[in-house]
């Protein structure tokens, strides 16, 4: 009787596990489908609002800023307060700000609602990592996050060419309305099948860390700004706002070894597992980045491209992560997080180093071999870097580390995108890189790619260093 009971209750648990699943890569879907929809529409909207780039481009600075600034915050407050509480209003938030965004009658009031949209979206992407914790088992956490990796990957691919169709046939402001209906298809799946918050006395009782907070957000706001501000020149504002970074992040450290209930334990800087699973993540990111910035000034000026044509080869890479991200799950299940974090790391390595010499000899494949590869490297090393750090962190710290996951990420994203974008710029040697020629554009590209290999091997020697440290706990 038991035994013949036993298979209903599992096949149940089974469709619940799947529609919860399905909840939270909706939720990953739609805050990456969020950064990249709106690129494609900065052109347009500088012609309806009668603006400059400069101005526009803050429809997407203030989404990125939003995110960078709070997703430690929020995540942490999903830990006191109850992650599946403050998920549902974040995709709540995510969707009416959506709205409001499509509404705009000005582009002051467009900017509000995408920095509205933003914080949906820090709250969605820290506690959609969270979340898997409480919704599969251990061992098969490395699936799931490779699920959330490809989930991803799609909104990241699918913003350009969607966003581009939606103007075409609708307006601009189509490509903030179309993520309303799949908000509430994600409100309704999330209410209907994420799990209860489970109650814990220790974070009931724990404080909310206003002071700390305030800090990491003004200290995070200083360098995201002083990383996007000035256009490709560093100048006195730029250094100004570095200064402000490091005092703030001064102050935020002093304050939380102070504080009874801090926002981030300085302790758990302490765990090298986790200490070097978010310095490996921010330098990956950062290479990542380079990709982005790199890729279509070499594909249009270094290879005579049209902007169809680069838009279809720079689909590329999103395509590929977003094939790879659920067997990267599989195998780091199988072959284990610390050995498939290598082996990605490995794999970015190698297509830094055939970018660096393939492409002044074979054209567009010796550029496209090498996305690749880097591209397969990224969604092995991002799934099982995740997996890592997400199966080991105690459950009532799950949301403040998935926030610091995140938060590694983008400070990689904006850091290579200033820094490498420099470094381009640089070895181009030309004044203005929209005019450089070829030869200068596949120099620049060469060495940009040179000192991403070179940072690729300090996050390897930050991996080898981990796995000895496993190493010699496991034999001790």
């Amino acid at each position: 009787m038991n035994a013949g009971t036993a298979n209903p209750e599992t096949a149940q648990q089974a469709s619940f596990v799947k529609w919860a699943l399905a909840s939270l890569s909706l939720s990953m879907l739609l805050s990456s489908l969020g950064t990249s929809i709106a690129n494609v529409g900065l052109p347009t909207l500088t012609r309806v609002f009668d603006a400059s780039f400069q101005q526009v481009q803050w429809v997407v600075l203030a989404y990125l800023l939003a995110i960078t600034t709070l997703i430690v915050s929020v995540g942490r407050l999903g830990d006191l307060i109850g992650r599946r509480r403050l998920l549902l209003s974040g995709i709540g938030l995510f969707t009416l700000a959506s709205v409001l965004c499509g509404l705009a009658p000005s582009l002051e009031l467009l900017i509000g609602a995408r920095a509205l949209q933003g914080l949906g979206a820090a709250i969605m992407m820290a506690l959609t990592m969270a979340f898997v914790g409480e919704t599969v088992s251990k061992e098969k956490t490395g699936r799931a996050m490779g699920l959330l990796g490809t989930m991803s990957a799609i909104g990241t691919a699918l913003g350009p060419s969607m966003g581009g169709l939606l103007i075409g046939q609708f307006g601009w402001r189509a490509m903030f309305l179309i993520t309303v209906p799949l908000g509430l298809l994600t409100l309704l799946l999330a209410l209907r099948h994420l799990p209860a918050d489970q109650r814990n006395s220790n974070a009931s009782r724990a404080l909310f860390d206003p002071l700390g907070t305030l800090f990491l957000v003004l200290t995070l706001s200083a360098y995201a700004l002083a990383m996007t501000l000035g256009h490709g020149q560093f100048g006195p504002l730029n250094i100004t706002l570095l200064l402000a970074t490091c005092l703030g992040g001064g102050l935020f450290v002093w304050i939380e070894k102070r504080v009874a209930a801090p926002l981030i334990r300085p302790a758990m800087f302490r765990d090298p597992q986790l200490s070097g699973s978010l310095a490996m993540s921010l330098l990956v990111t950062t290479v990542m980045m380079a990709t982005l910035v790199v890729g279509p000034f070499y594909l249009a000026q270094g290879l005579g491209l049209n902007a169809v044509e680069v838009g279809l080869v720079m689909s590329v890479g999103p395509l590929v992560a977003a094939l790879t991200g659920v067997p990267a799950g599989r195998m780091t299940d199988r072959f284990g997080a610390q050995t498939m974090t290598f082996s990605g790391l490995i794999a970015i390595a190698l297509g830094c180093f055939l970018l660096s010499v393939l492409p002044s000899r074979y054209g567009l494949g010796g550029y496209m071999v090498p996305i690749v590869v880097i591209t397969l490297g990224y969604a092995v090393f991002q799934t099982a870097n995740n997996t890592a750090v997400m199966a080991e962190v105690q459950a009532d710290r799950r949301g403040v580390v998935s926030g610091l996951l995140n938060l590694s990420r983008n400070l990689g994203l904006i850091t290579g995108a200033s820094v490498l974008g420099a470094v381009f710029g640089i070895t181009s040697a030309s004044a203005d890189i929209s005019t450089a020629q070829p030869e200068a554009i596949a120099s620049g590209m060469r060495m940009t790619f040179t000192v991403a290999l070179a940072l690729m091997g300090v996050a390897c020697l930050i991996a080898l260093g981990g796995r000895a440290l496993v190493t010699k706990q496991e034999q001790g």
